[in-house]
C-alpha cells in the first residue's frame, strides 16, 4: 500500500473534469470560459486543501504519538543549550548508585552488586533506546542529524 498522498494534479477524476471542462468550453464558447475555469480551478484548489489537511493530521497524528519528541525525533528542550534530560538521568543513576550498591553488597554480595549495576544500565540504555540517542551516525550532545 502507498503511504503518499496520491498527487491532486495527476488525479485521473481530476483530468476528466479537465477534459469535460474543456469540451464544455469547445460547446458552450469563449463566453462561459471565465466560470469554466473558475469552477475547475475551484475544484483543484478543494483537492489539494484535501491533501494537505490529510498530511497535516497524519503529522500531528505521528507527534501525538511520541510526546516528548519534535517532529524530526530529537527531545523537545527548554530552548538553552545547557544538560538536557540524558545528563539529568546519568546524574540521578550515578548517586543513586552509591547507596544502592552498599546495600546490595551487603545484602548479597557480589551477585547483589551486579544485579544492582545490571539494573542501573538497564535503566539507562532503556532511555537510550527510546530517545534515539544510540541510533548510528547521531553524536551525543549534539543536534546535528
Amino acid at each position: 500500500m502507498n503511504t503518499r498522498d496520491p498527487d491532486p494534479l495527476r488525479d485521473p477524476e481530476l483530468k476528466g473534469d479537465l477534459e469535460a471542462t474543456l469540451q464544455t468550453r469547445k460547446e458552450l464558447g469563449e463566453g462561459y470560459e471565465s466560470e469554466l475555469v473558475d469552477a475547475f480551478l475551484e475544484k483543484v484548489e478543494r483537492r489539494i486543501d484535501t491533501a494537505v489537511d490529510r498530511r497535516v493530521r497524519r503529522r500531528l497524528a505521528e507527534e501525538q504519538m511520541a510526546p516528548g519528541r519534535t517532529a524530526r525525533g530529537r527531545p523537545r528542550g527548554n530552548g538553552s543549550n545547557g544538560p538536557g534530560p540524558a545528563f539529568g538521568l546519568a546524574a540521578l543513576s550515578l548517586m543513586m548508585a552509591i547507596p544502592l550498591s552498599a546495600i546490595a553488597a551487603a545484602n548479597a554480595g557480589l551477585p547483589g552488586l551486579l544485579i544492582c549495576w545490571g539494573g542501573i544500565v538497564g535503566v539507562n540504555a532503556c532511555y537510550a533506546v527510546v530517545t534515539g540517542a544510540l541510533r548510528p551516525g547521531r553524536n551525543a550532545g549534539t543536534d546535528a542529524d
